[in-house]
């Protein structure tokens, strides 16, 4: 066996051995997953870098404001039944920031600038129950265990073309850089949006919010976006379009989760300056 094919062989044993011992199950949507990092270290990472995050963001102040999400956040939680999460919701105010992040251990941040696609409660909901289900999924963790594996590649191929011509190693070298992010890691980012939403779907149906406020949040940011977004296949996030087909097929599994709650009244979000 020559040293090259040695090298190559030694990470992929070491892929095969942390892939029996990091099998995981993702919630509802029972996705098999790779998942290399222990719980308890993602969810210290995502409180270091929930707190660097909330220490350069300017946040929101206004009872009104950070009190809707925080009601909604909870009733969302509360569904998502994990209590080793010390969940926390925070608005930061960006009027012209339209989104929202969840880091690992459940700690969500949403931006004042969705609130007029938000909508009301039910809206806000959707974006919430998106996010959980990033957290819940462990969609960070899975992240960092696809970097691992295309490090190792990378050293792999690295190894095998030490022995060429330099230009060369170094044109394969950048189009397997290329190739990997556009044939795997944004079709896997793109296959983690779609199953947060389906997951945030239902959250907030067991959360008593009528499912198909997603569906009505993604044709309003379907017409925000006109024209700006990039082509699906360059991007992290399925587009509007998408999005919406994949909600309306899995509205009727959220609505087997749907529990009616007579005392929920959905108000409209307060206006952001």
């Amino acid at each position: 066996m020559t040293p090259v094919r040695i090298l190559i062989r030694i990470p992929l044993y070491a892929t095969c051995a942390f892939a029996v011992w990091a099998c995981a199950t993702a919630p509802y949507t029972k996705r098999s997953q790779l998942i290399l990092l222990p719980e308890a270290q993602e969810r210290a990472l995502g409180v270091s870098a929930y707190q660097q995050a909330l220490k350069k963001a300017h946040l929101a102040s206004d009872p009104a404001i950070v009190g809707v999400v925080q009601r909604v956040g909870e009733r969302i939680a509360r569904a998502a039944n994990k209590p080793d999460y010390r969940w926390e919701f925070q608005v930061i105010d960006a009027p012209k920031t339209v989104n929202a992040f969840a880091l690992p251990g459940g700690k969500v941040a949403v931006y004042t600038g969705l609130f007029p696609i938000a909508r009301d409660e039910a809206g806000l909901a959707a974006v919430i129950g998106h996010e959980v289900g990033h957290a819940l999924a462990r969609h960070g963790a899975e992240r960092m265990s696809q970097g691992i594996l295309l490090e190792i590649g990378a050293v792999g191929l690295s190894a095998a073309m030490g022995g060429g011509n330099p230009q060369t190693a170094n044109a394969v070298m950048q189009a397997f850089g290329l190739g990997a992010q556009v044939g795997v890691v944004l079709p896997f980012s793109r296959s983690q949006e779609s199953e947060a939403d389906r997951i945030g779907l239902i959250l907030m149906a067991k959360a008593g919010y009528e499912p198909e406020a997603a569906l009505d949040l993604w044709q309003r940011m379907e017409a925000l976006q006109k024209g700006d977004a990039p082509p699906e296949y360059l991007s992290t996030h399925p587009g509007a379009g998408t999005r919406q087909r994949q909600i309306h097929g899995w509205l009727p599994e959220a609505h087997r989760y749907f529990i009616r709650d007579p005392s929920l009244t959905i108000a409209e979000l307060p206006a952001v300056k």
